[in-house]
Protein backbone atom coordinates (compact mmCIF):
# COMPACT_ATOMS: atom_id res chain seq x y z
CA UNK A 1 0.00 0.00 0.00
CA UNK A 2 1.12 3.02 -0.84
CA UNK A 3 1.37 6.63 1.15
CA UNK A 4 0.15 9.62 -0.50
CA UNK A 5 0.45 12.99 0.12
CA UNK A 6 -0.84 16.12 -1.91
CA UNK A 7 1.60 19.38 -1.75
CA UNK A 8 -1.02 21.01 0.89
CA UNK A 9 -1.17 17.86 2.88
CA UNK A 10 3.51 17.84 2.68
CA UNK A 11 3.22 21.41 3.93
CA UNK A 12 0.53 20.56 6.48
CA UNK A 13 3.82 18.06 7.84
CA UNK A 14 5.83 18.60 10.45
CA UNK A 15 8.88 20.04 9.73
CA UNK A 16 11.61 18.14 10.53
CA UNK A 17 9.42 15.11 9.03
CA UNK A 18 8.82 16.79 5.65
CA UNK A 19 12.79 17.85 5.60
CA UNK A 20 13.23 14.05 5.83
CA UNK A 21 11.10 12.93 3.12
CA UNK A 22 11.39 15.65 0.54
CA UNK A 23 15.64 15.22 1.06
CA UNK A 24 14.60 11.80 0.36
CA UNK A 25 12.69 11.72 -2.62
CA UNK A 26 15.52 12.25 -5.53
CA UNK A 27 17.32 8.89 -4.30
CA UNK A 28 20.94 8.19 -4.45
CA UNK A 29 22.90 11.58 -4.43
CA UNK A 30 26.35 11.83 -5.61
CA UNK A 31 28.70 12.65 -2.26
CA UNK A 32 31.16 15.38 -2.68
CA UNK A 33 33.43 16.91 0.18
CA UNK A 34 34.38 20.61 -1.14
CA UNK A 35 37.84 22.12 -0.44
CA UNK A 36 38.31 25.66 -0.22
CA UNK A 37 40.62 28.29 1.10
CA UNK A 38 39.76 31.95 2.34
CA UNK A 39 42.01 34.61 1.31
CA UNK A 40 43.09 34.60 4.78
CA UNK A 41 44.62 30.87 4.00
CA UNK A 42 41.82 29.26 6.63
CA UNK A 43 41.25 25.79 4.85
CA UNK A 44 37.30 24.73 5.07
CA UNK A 45 35.66 21.41 4.10
CA UNK A 46 31.91 20.68 3.75
CA UNK A 47 30.36 18.08 2.46
CA UNK A 48 27.69 18.71 -0.79
CA UNK A 49 24.79 15.93 -2.31
CA UNK A 50 23.81 18.72 -4.38
CA UNK A 51 26.58 18.47 -7.40
CA UNK A 52 26.20 17.47 -10.54
CA UNK A 53 27.28 17.20 -14.30
CA UNK A 54 26.46 20.00 -16.77
CA UNK A 55 28.80 19.74 -19.72
CA UNK A 56 31.82 17.70 -21.55
CA UNK A 57 33.50 20.07 -23.66
CA UNK A 58 33.95 22.43 -21.90
CA UNK A 59 33.96 20.15 -18.40
CA UNK A 60 31.56 22.13 -16.48
CA UNK A 61 30.01 21.61 -13.00
CA UNK A 62 27.20 22.48 -11.09
CA UNK A 63 26.27 22.81 -7.15
CA UNK A 64 23.20 24.41 -5.53
CA UNK A 65 23.87 26.17 -2.55
CA UNK A 66 20.84 27.20 -0.28
CA UNK A 67 19.75 30.73 0.30
CA UNK A 68 23.08 33.02 0.75
CA UNK A 69 20.89 34.91 3.83
CA UNK A 70 23.73 33.59 6.64
CA UNK A 71 27.21 32.65 6.65
CA UNK A 72 28.29 29.77 4.50
CA UNK A 73 32.01 29.31 4.52
CA UNK A 74 32.22 27.54 1.34
CA UNK A 75 29.87 29.50 -1.02
CA UNK A 76 31.68 32.68 0.18
CA UNK A 77 35.56 31.28 -0.11
CA UNK A 78 34.26 30.50 -3.19
CA UNK A 79 32.86 33.71 -4.25
CA UNK A 80 36.21 35.03 -2.48
CA UNK A 81 38.94 33.03 -4.39
CA UNK A 82 37.29 31.76 -7.37
CA UNK A 83 38.78 28.41 -6.43
CA UNK A 84 37.54 25.12 -4.83
CA UNK A 85 38.14 21.17 -4.89
CA UNK A 86 35.71 18.08 -5.28
CA UNK A 87 36.93 14.80 -3.30
CA UNK A 88 35.18 11.66 -3.64
CA UNK A 89 33.89 10.03 -0.15
CA UNK A 90 34.91 6.46 0.56
CA UNK A 91 34.10 4.07 3.52
CA UNK A 92 37.41 4.17 5.25
CA UNK A 93 36.93 8.31 6.44
CA UNK A 94 32.49 8.53 5.51
CA UNK A 95 32.33 9.26 9.43
CA UNK A 96 34.65 11.91 8.95
CA UNK A 97 33.25 13.70 6.04
CA UNK A 98 29.76 13.89 8.01
CA UNK A 99 31.63 15.71 10.83
CA UNK A 100 33.30 18.19 8.53
CA UNK A 101 29.70 19.36 8.76
CA UNK A 102 29.99 20.36 12.52
CA UNK A 103 30.18 23.65 13.56
CA UNK A 104 33.83 23.87 13.84
CA UNK A 105 35.80 27.33 14.77
CA UNK A 106 38.99 26.44 12.82
CA UNK A 107 39.57 24.34 9.83
CA UNK A 108 37.55 21.41 9.29
CA UNK A 109 40.66 19.56 8.09
CA UNK A 110 42.71 20.19 11.56
CA UNK A 111 39.29 19.07 13.39
CA UNK A 112 38.10 16.05 12.14
CA UNK A 113 41.90 14.36 11.44
CA UNK A 114 41.11 14.51 7.30
CA UNK A 115 44.47 15.37 5.74
CA UNK A 116 44.60 18.88 3.14
CA UNK A 117 46.49 18.24 -0.02
CA UNK A 118 48.10 21.26 -1.86
CA UNK A 119 49.45 20.27 -5.55
CA UNK A 120 50.39 21.44 -9.06
CA UNK A 121 50.37 25.06 -7.73
CA UNK A 122 46.62 24.71 -7.48
CA UNK A 123 44.53 26.64 -4.66
CA UNK A 124 42.43 25.13 -2.73
CA UNK A 125 43.04 22.33 -0.88
CA UNK A 126 42.25 18.65 -1.76
CA UNK A 127 41.23 15.51 0.49
CA UNK A 128 44.78 13.50 0.49
CA UNK A 129 43.03 10.03 0.70
CA UNK A 130 40.38 11.04 -2.21
CA UNK A 131 40.02 7.90 -4.85
CA UNK A 132 38.83 11.29 -7.29
CA UNK A 133 39.76 14.71 -6.60
CA UNK A 134 38.57 17.66 -8.96
CA UNK A 135 40.06 21.31 -8.72
CA UNK A 136 37.57 24.04 -9.98
CA UNK A 137 37.25 27.13 -10.91
CA UNK A 138 34.03 29.27 -10.78
CA UNK A 139 32.36 30.61 -13.79
CA UNK A 140 29.15 32.15 -12.85
CA UNK A 141 26.53 32.20 -10.43
CA UNK A 142 22.82 32.60 -10.56
CA UNK A 143 20.20 32.98 -7.84
CA UNK A 144 17.19 30.98 -8.81
CA UNK A 145 13.85 32.73 -8.29
CA UNK A 146 11.92 30.09 -6.86
CA UNK A 147 13.65 29.75 -4.11
CA UNK A 148 16.54 31.71 -3.56
CA UNK A 149 19.34 29.60 -3.97
CA UNK A 150 22.78 29.56 -5.63
CA UNK A 151 23.48 27.87 -8.64
CA UNK A 152 27.08 27.85 -9.10
CA UNK A 153 28.66 26.63 -12.31
CA UNK A 154 32.62 25.52 -12.22
CA UNK A 155 35.31 24.77 -15.24
CA UNK A 156 36.96 21.48 -14.42
CA UNK A 157 40.94 22.64 -14.52
CA UNK A 158 42.04 19.47 -12.74
CA UNK A 159 41.53 15.61 -12.66
CA UNK A 160 43.19 13.20 -10.15
CA UNK A 161 42.22 9.46 -10.44
CA UNK A 162 43.21 6.39 -9.03
CA UNK A 163 44.14 4.09 -11.93
CA UNK A 164 42.53 1.16 -10.28
CA UNK A 165 39.00 2.87 -11.24
CA UNK A 166 39.85 4.22 -14.72
CA UNK A 167 38.34 2.08 -17.30
CA UNK A 168 39.96 2.12 -21.24
CA UNK A 169 36.98 3.88 -22.23
CA UNK A 170 37.43 6.44 -20.14
CA UNK A 171 34.50 6.14 -17.92
CA UNK A 172 35.25 5.38 -14.01
CA UNK A 173 34.62 2.04 -11.93
CA UNK A 174 32.89 3.22 -8.80
CA UNK A 175 32.37 0.61 -7.07
CA UNK A 176 36.56 -0.35 -7.18
CA UNK A 177 36.91 3.58 -6.34
CA UNK A 178 34.62 2.37 -3.34
CA UNK A 179 33.04 5.73 -3.97
CA UNK A 180 30.36 6.43 -1.09
CA UNK A 181 26.93 8.04 -1.87
CA UNK A 182 24.29 9.44 0.18
CA UNK A 183 20.51 9.81 0.80
CA UNK A 184 18.97 12.20 2.35
CA UNK A 185 20.63 13.99 5.09
CA UNK A 186 22.67 11.84 7.32
CA UNK A 187 22.41 7.87 5.63
CA UNK A 188 25.33 6.71 3.33
CA UNK A 189 25.94 3.62 0.72
CA UNK A 190 28.27 1.74 -1.53
CA UNK A 191 26.65 1.11 -4.35
CA UNK A 192 26.40 -2.46 -5.96
CA UNK A 193 27.43 -2.74 -9.69
CA UNK A 194 24.16 -4.17 -11.41
CA UNK A 195 25.82 -4.23 -15.18
CA UNK A 196 26.74 -1.87 -18.02
CA UNK A 197 24.15 -2.15 -20.88
CA UNK A 198 24.55 -1.55 -24.49
CA UNK A 199 23.58 1.68 -26.63
CA UNK A 200 19.63 1.47 -26.20
CA UNK A 201 17.94 0.71 -29.87
CA UNK A 202 14.38 0.40 -30.48
CA UNK A 203 12.91 -2.98 -30.39
CA UNK A 204 15.93 -4.55 -28.56
CA UNK A 205 16.37 -5.05 -24.89
CA UNK A 206 19.58 -3.42 -23.98
CA UNK A 207 22.40 -6.27 -23.07
CA UNK A 208 24.61 -6.05 -20.44
CA UNK A 209 28.85 -6.13 -21.56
Amino acid sequence: MMKHWTLDQVMEEDSFYRRNLINCLSGYKSLNLIGTKNAEGVTNLAPFSQVFHIGAAPPLVGILFRPHTVKRDTLENILQTGFFTLNHVIPTFFKEAHWTAANWEGSEFEGTGLIEEFKHGFYAPFVKSSPVQLGCSLVETQTLQVNQTVLLIANVDHIFVEEIGLRSDGSLDLNTLETVTVSGLDEYHVGEKLGRLAYPKPGILPAKF
